[in-house]
């Protein structure tokens, strides 16, 4: 959200467009920043749901790692994330009941992941894995940190795990340290036999124009079509999983 207000801004003052738009450009910095705390409010209603779903018994286990995207903030509701709508296709394309367990933490970056959700992972031993962490850690870009986190994170998975590549931030600026950051997840899962999930290409694909129809309100968190996108990015390969638990 910050990164897009940046950007608006510089747009705006370098093509001098005057002082109107920049008092339209403050009032739409104010609505964003509303927009994002009534989101922020929304963080403990998802925990919550989440928590009480891992109660929830089931012949296959499904574990979740990640940051607000997997919690699905900016959804309307928790299961319309993208781990909510993969748990359901796990459930139609198996027959069989599914736990979820999504140990995701909002504002996780990669170091923080290792920290509070790896301890709980390795306790676990679920049928099939989903990963898509490292956008947050674009804001304090430091590939070193990214990658070793990655690659303490990565070693403990199980072969084939899914792991999602960052997405597309549209931005140039953020689009090179994205880039960066993709080559380096892509190396590090093909060191440790793990299935990259494509959704960079993903949401790239739907353009600039994304950002008024598959992007909440705060102008960051995917709203519920944005989620669908998502989830449609790990669909190919949820699928194949899919096909070895069926009984």
């Amino acid at each position: 959200m910050r990164t897009l207000a940046v950007a608006a801004g510089a747009v705006a003052t370098a093509a001098g467009i005057g002082a109107a738009a920049l008092v339209n450009f403050r009032n739409f910095k104010g609505r964003l920043s509303q927009n994002a705390a009534v989101l922020n409010e929304t963080l403990p209603v998802h925990s919550l749901w989440w928590r009480n779903q891992a109660k929830v018994k089931g012949e296959l286990l499904y574990v979740a790692i990640g940051d607000s995207a997997a919690q699905g903030i900016g959804a309307s509701e928790p299961h319309r994330s993208y781990v909510g709508l993969l748990a359901d296709h796990l459930r139609l394309a198996t027959g069989r009941t599914v736990r979820v367990i999504n140990l995701s933490v909002s504002g996780a970056t990669v170091e923080l992941a290792v920290r509070d959700q790896l301890p709980r992972f390795v306790k676990l031993s679920p049928d099939i894995v989903t990963v898509a962490i490292g956008a947050n850690d674009i804001a304090l870009w430091d590939p070193a940190t990214f990658e070793a986190g990655l690659r303490e994170l990565f070693a403990v998975l199980p072969a084939r795990s899914l792991v999602a590549d960052l997405p597309c931030f549209h931005l140039p600026r953020n689009e090179r340290m994205v880039s960066v950051a993709n080559r380096i997840l892509r190396t590090v899962a093909a060191e440790h036999d793990l299935t990259v999930v494509p959704l960079h290409a993903t949401t790239k694909r739907q353009g600039l124009r994304s950002i008024a129809t598959h992007v909440a309100s705060d102008l960051f968190h995917p709203n519920d079509r944005g989620y669908r996108m998502w989830a449609e990015a790990f669909l190919p390969a949820v699928g194949a999983q899919a096909a070895r638990l069926i009984p």
